[in-house]
C-alpha cells in the first residue's frame, strides 16, 4: 500500500474517496472495508470472436469506441473485496452506458482475493476485464500463462487511437520480456509528470492524532523515542475512556502475512516507519535494507516499550479494515501510523459531530538528526493494472472502452460526471455544482450512490489529469494533505524489482515474508530489549540462510534496469 507500496498510489484523489484506497502503494490493495457479494464466474466462455461485420476501418485520430454504441455488458473483476459500488445505479455510470453502450457488471470477491483470483487463473475462466495490484502474483500468472491480451496487438488490430491516448511511458514501463504490454495502470506517475505536476502531489503516510487530546497534553513533540512514549502516556491517563471506551494509545495498518506497512512489509518492501525516519533505500547505487538500519531497529523497540507500558492494546493485533474503521469513527485512537484516505468517511463523522476531534497529521517518529520524513508519493507503477482477458467477448469493443476511459473524455465524464447532473460550467469553468461538491465533500458514501461521479469508478483513473477539474481540497481533509507537501518523493525505481513467484528467489522470498509476518508481533510483544535482540537476531540468520544474498542481487539488477529506464523517459 502498499499499497503496499501502495500507497502509496492514488495520494492525489483518494483523499476525496471512501471507497479507495492503496496502496501502497504501498497500495496498496490493501485493506478490507465494506463487501460486496461476487456474482459467480461463468462456468464456461466460448472463445471470444469479433464477427468480421462488425470490424470497422481503424483510425489512429478519432475515438474507436465511437463508430458502435451497441448495448455490451462486460464482466469485470476487481481484486478488491472492499469495493462497495455497483454500475448502472448512478447518473454518471447511466450517462457513460448511454454514450458507449457499455454496460458493466463488476464482479468482487466475498472473501479472500487471492483465492478468488487464482481459482479463475487455475481454471482458465477469467472475465473480460481483470483489476489487480500491480505487485500481486496474478499479474505475471495471467500474462506468463497466455490468458490476457497484449494491449499492444489489441489497438494495432482493432484501435490504434488508443496509441494516441496512451502513455507511451507507462506502456514501456509495463513491457513484457516479449516486447508487449498487458497492463494499465490508473494513479500513475511518470517521471515527467513528476517534474509537471510535482509541487501538486501528495502522500497517503501520515502520522496522526486526535487534535482535542493532542491540544489537552500540550502539543508535545512526538519526533523522539521520550516525546513519543509520553505522549502516549498522557493521552491514555488524561483520556483513559472514550464514550465508555478503552482509548487505544497508538492504531497501524493491519498485520498480515508479510508484516504490517505501518513498521515494515518485508512481502511489499513497504514501511511508513522508515519513510518517517529518512532511511535511504539506496546507498552508492546499492540497495539498501532499510530492515537492519539502527535507527529502525531504535524505534521499533520505541514500539516494544509501549507494549510492555500498556500502550499498544490487543486488539491492534487483530482487527481488520472494518473494525478499524469503526473505532476510527468513535474517535478512539488518540495516535494512528496510517494512510490518511483510509479513514477519509470517519474523519467526516468525526469533523461533522466535533471538528476539534477530527485527526491532523503533526511530526511523527524521527531519525536522531531530526530529519523531515520522505514520504511515498505517486509512481509511475501506479497503484492498480487492468488488463483483458483473452477469453473477452469482444476484443474490439474492449481495447476501444479502455482508449475511451484513459482518454481526456473518459476521465471528465468518470470525473465529472455527466453536465447539468453534477457539474456544470460555472465561471468558465468546468466544476461540480454545489450541492453535489457538498455531498462530496461531507459523505461520499451518499455521493457515490447518487453522483457516481469524482472517479467513484477509479480502474483507470488518471490522477495529473484530474487536476484540471479537482477542486480545492477542504477540511479535514486539507490539513492532511497539506501537511505531506514538500515531503513526498518518487519511489519508481523500487517497484517491479521482485523475482517470479515460482523461481528460487521468488520462493525464498515468500519464505522470508512469511517469516517475519510471524516475527514482527513477537518482537512488539517481546519481554524486553535482550529478548527483541534475541527474535531479531535468528530471524536476520533464517533470513540469510533462505538465500536473502542471492534475492538482493537480482532486486539490485531489477533495480539498475529501471534507473536506466526512468532515465530513458526524461529524454
Amino acid at each position: 500500500m502498499n499499497m503496499r507500496k501502495k500507497w502509496l498510489m492514488l495520494a492525489l484523489v483518494a483523499s476525496l474517496m471512501t471507497t479507495v484506497v492503496a496502496c501502497s502503494g504501498n497500495n496498496n490493495n490493501e485493506k478490507a472495508s465494506e463487501s460486496s457479494p461476487a456474482p459467480s464466474v461463468k462456468a464456461s466462455e466460448p472463445a471470444a470472436t469479433t464477427p468480421a461485420a462488425t470490424e470497422t476501418a481503424a483510425n489512429a485520430d478519432e475515438p474507436g469506441w465511437k463508430a458502435d454504441t451497441s448495448p455490451i455488458t462486460f464482466d469485470w473483476y476487481l481484486n478488491f473485496a472492499w469495493f462497495p459500488n455497483k454500475w448502472g445505479v448512478d447518473p454518471t455510470s447511466q450517462y457513460v452506458t448511454k454514450k458507449t453502450g457499455v454496460n458493466i457488471n463488476f464482479i468482487v470477491p466475498a472473501g479472500n482475493e487471492n483465492e478468488k483470483l487464482n481459482a479463475m487463473i487455475a481454471s482458465n475462466q477469467l472475465p473480460d476485464f481483470i483489476t489487480l495490484g500491480w505487485w500481486e502474483e496474478g499479474v505475471k500468472k495471467m500474462i506468463e500463462g497466455g490468458l490476457v491480451d497484449s494491449l499492444d496487438d489489441l489497438a494495432n488490430q482493432y484501435d490504434p487511437y488508443f496509441f494516441k491516448v496512451a502513455d507511451g511511458a507507462k506502456l514501456s514501463w509495463y513491457q513484457q520480456p516479449d516486447g508487449k504490454t498487458y497492463g494499465y495502470p490508473n494513479a500513475s506517475a511518470s517521471p515527467v509528470d513528476f517534474k509537471t505536476y510535482g509541487t501538486q502531489f501528495i502522500s497517503n503516510q501520515t502520522f496522526v492524532v486526535r487534535k482535542d487530546i493532542y491540544e489537552a497534553i500540550g502539543k508535545p513533540d512526538m519526533r523522539t523515542p521520550e516525546g513519543f512514549l509520553n505522549a502516549l502516556k498522557l493521552a491514555k491517563e488524561k483520556f483513559p475512556e472514550i464514550n465508555g471506551a478503552p482509548l487505544i494509545p497508538i492504531g497501524f495498518h493491519e498485520f498480515n502475512e508479510n508484516g504490517n506497512y505501518s513498521f515494515f512489509d518485508v512481502g511489499q518492501d513497504s514501511s511508513y516507519l522508515s519513510s518517517f525516519l529518512a532511511l535511504p533505500r539506496e546507498k552508492d547505487g546499492k540497495l539498501y535494507d532499510r530492515l537492519t538500519d539502527p535507527e529502525m531497529v531504535k524505534w521499533l523497540k520505541v514500539f516494544r516499550q509501549a507494549n510492555q507500558d500498556g500502550l499498544i492494546s490487543k486488539d491492534v493485533f487483530v482487527d481488520k479494515r472494518a473494525q478499524m474503521e469503526e473505532k476510527i469513527a468513535q474517535g478512539r485512537y488518540f495516535a494512528m501510523l496510517y494512510q490518511r484516505t483510509d479513514f477519509a468517511a470517519q474523519q467526516n463523522v468525526l469533523f461533522a459531530n466535533d471538528p476539534n476531534s477530527v485527526y491532523i497529521a503533526v511530526d511523527g517518529p524521527a531519525n536522531a538528526n531530526l530529519d523531515a520524513p520522505t514520504l511515498a508519493g505517486p509512481a509511475i507503477s501506479g497503484w492498480t493494472v487492468t488488463l483483458i482477458s483473452k477469453k473477452v467477448k469482444d476484443k474490439e469493443r474492449a481495447i476501444k472502452f479502455l482508449s475511451y476511459l484513459i482518454s481526456e473524455e473518459g476521465q471528465k465524464d468518470l470525473y465529472l460526471g455527466e453536465k447539468g447532473v453534477s457539474y456544470d460550467t460555472i465561471d468558465g469553468k468546468d466544476q461540480f455544482l454545489p450541492d453535489a461538491l457538498k455531498l462530496m465533500q461531507t459523505d461520499r458514501s451518499a455521493f457515490d450512490k447518487k453522483y457516481g461521479s469524482s472517479y467513484t469508478f477509479w480502474m483507470l483513473m488518471d490522477t495529473n489529469m484530474n487536476l484540471q477539474w479537482a477542486p480545492p481540497s477542504v477540511e479535514p481533509a486539507k490539513q492532511l494533505e497539506d501537511w505531506t507537501k514538500g515531503k513526498t518523493a518518487s519511489y519508481s525505481q523500487y517497484d517491479l524489482i521482485n523475482p517470479p513467484a515460482t523461481s528460487e528467489e521468488g520462493i525464498n522470498a515468500t519464505k522470508i515474508g512469511n517469516e517475519w509476518g510471524k516475527v514482527l508481533p513477537k518482537l512488539l510483544l517481546s519481554k524486553s530489549d535482550a529478548d527483541f535482540d534475541k527474535i531479531f537476531a535468528d530471524f536476520i540468520a533464517k533470513r540469510d540462510k533462505t538465500g536473502f544474498a542471492a534475492l538482493q542481487t537480482y532486486r539490485q539488477g531489477k533495480y539498475e534496469e529501471n534507473v536506466k529506464k526512468l532515465a530513458a523517459f526524461l529524454k
